[in-house]
């Protein structure tokens, strides 16, 4: 049986969206780094699934704007342009302004302590030296949480359509950066008070603060890896 390190194979044969569930978790994970490509026979051989599946598979994580595909040179994981960086810093900045101002000004004891529970196995998995992307999967539930407490049905719509990407731009941004373990519990451990507070104008600052820290810090590091 072929199979693709860090590629679990599909579980009901012949789905198309099930063969993109399981590419879009092998690239989380890091079995397929920026750049690499995503080959439909392999793919289909280790998911057993059909070509045809991989290839719609395939075509939806082009249109959440994980992978890319060109003429003669098939598909690969998206890599982020300077361009791309950009235009995803400043939309998700202000997408998690309003996230955080409506959170904290409907956030329960219920929800923060969900969100504090986020924030205690990110420390856990950093004090236990687990593998970054553990961390950066806790990182992005923590802010599905906060997306959930608004109850901010088109924002919760907006955060799905770009996820994707901020999960790619992450992966990259972390990538030989060990800043991001030294600093992801506190940053959300701040956003959590800043939550519990009450205080929707602190809430908002500190939110775009976290998205601009994280930007400043791939531009400044990880330069390389953006064209």
């Amino acid at each position: 049986m072929d199979e693709v390190p860090g590629l679990r194979s599909a579980q009901r044969r012949g789905l198309a969206e099930e063969a993109a569930d399981r590419i879009r978790e092998a690239i989380f994970d890091g079995a397929f780094p920026p750049g690499a490509p995503l080959r439909e026979v392999e793919l289909a051989a280790a998911l057993r699934v059909s070509r045809g599946s991989v290839r719609e598979g395939l075509t939806r994580l082009d249109r959440e704007g994980l992978v890319e595909s060109e003429w003669h040179r098939g598909c690969r994981v998206r890599t982020l342009s300077a361009a791309d960086a950009d235009e995803l810093h400043t939309l998700r900045a202000a997408l998690d302004e309003l996230a955080m101002r409506t959170a904290a000004a409907r956030a329960t004891e219920a929800d923060l302590a969900g969100l504090g529970d986020l924030v205690a196995g990110l420390e856990r998995a950093r004090d236990l030296d687990a593998p970054t992307a553990d961390l950066i999967a806790l990182d992005m539930r923590f802010h599905d949480g906060v997306y959930r407490v608004t109850g901010h049905r088109r924002l919760g719509e907006a955060w799905a359509a770009i996820r994707s990407q901020i999960y790619l731009f992450l992966l990259i941004r972390t990538r030989g950066a060990e800043d991001y373990r030294d600093l992801v519990v506190e940053e959300h451990r701040d956003l959590v008070e800043a939550l519990r507070s009450g205080d929707q104008d602190r809430a908002a600052r500190l939110g775009t603060e976290h998205v601009h820290g994280g930007y400043r810090r791939l531009l400044d590091g990880l330069g390389a890896d953006v064209d």
